[in-house]
């Protein structure tokens, strides 16, 4: 009975609101990281985007008004960049991890915030942190307009998907703690194991002085350290698998994708 409301739900949504294909090409076109995608996954993407872009709020703040041209690609755009994080979960998955989620705002710049952390040796340290974007249990989605702007790109930064990302990894807890929920048929040990492993790397080589392997944010915080690695396994899937290749496979594992596979001459 179920199953049967959620395809009449679905029927109803696609007469009342017709999947506009002509802007979902317009979004492809604009982006890179959505225009590698191959052919089948493109569409499945596309679907979804629509329909997230009509369940959740897409907004921007008031300064932004002159600025951005709030089209249909542009929303579509968003959108999609966010549901590459679900594209491999079927669509009750990809409802439920999203359920929290209610509003993506975008804001004119980036912001800053008065932080206090707690160092290995008990010592409370307070500053201030300027970020491209926020996530919290409750609230809003919240990203800085220039860095959505970068965003899309194959380089490895996405702003949508690392906010998004947090948005996972807060299902199970009111904080970012790089450990979301995971499905049946994987182990935490794993998890913790191999996140372990390129967190204690990471550190290694900022205690050398030298350029880590993924951006630097990573080893910041693990609820950082997961954020970037969705980051680059969407946005720079190569790098990734070049530098961890254990922590590659473990995210394909979770998010059912191989991104590696899209940019091959055979992906189409």
């Amino acid at each position: 009975m179920l199953e049967r409301l959620r395809r009449w739900r679905a029927a109803r949504f696609e007469a009342r609101h017709p999947f506009p294909e002509a802007e979902w090409q317009e979004a492809r076109a604009r982006l890179p990281l959505l225009a590698a995608l191959p052919d089948a996954a493109a569409e499945r993407l596309g679907h979804r985007a629509w329909r997230f872009a009509h369940a959740k709020r897409l907004s921007r703040h008031p300064e932004l008004d002159p600025v951005i041209d709030f089209d249909v690609p542009a929303r579509l755009a968003i959108a999609a960049q966010g549901c590459l994080l679900t594209l491999g979960w079927d669509d009750a998955t990809h409802r439920e991890a999203f359920a929290g989620l209610h509003e993506i705002l975008i804001v004119p710049d980036a912001f800053h915030r008065r932080v206090e952390e707690m160092d290995e040796f008990g010592v409370m340290h307070e500053y201030d942190d300027e970020r491209a974007g926020e996530t919290s249990h409750q609230g809003p989605v919240v990203v800085a307009y220039p860095d959505l702007m970068e965003s899309g790109r194959l380089d490895g930064f996405n702003v949508v998907i690392h906010e998004l990302a947090h948005k996972l990894d807060m299902a199970n807890s009111l904080d970012a703690d790089g450990f979301p929920p995971l499905p049946a048929d994987m182990a935490a040990q794993d998890w913790h194991r191999v996140f372990t492993t390129v967190w204690d790397d990471l550190q290694a080589h900022l205690a050398r002085g030298e350029a880590t392997p993924i951006d630097d944010y990573a080893a910041s915080h693990p609820g950082e350290c997961f954020a970037v690695s969705c980051e680059t396994f969407f946005a720079a899937p190569a790098a990734l698998d070049a530098a961890y290749p254990e922590l590659y496979g473990l995210l394909g594992r979770y998010f059912r994708l191989d991104p590696l596979s899209w940019h091959s001459p055979s992906s189409d």
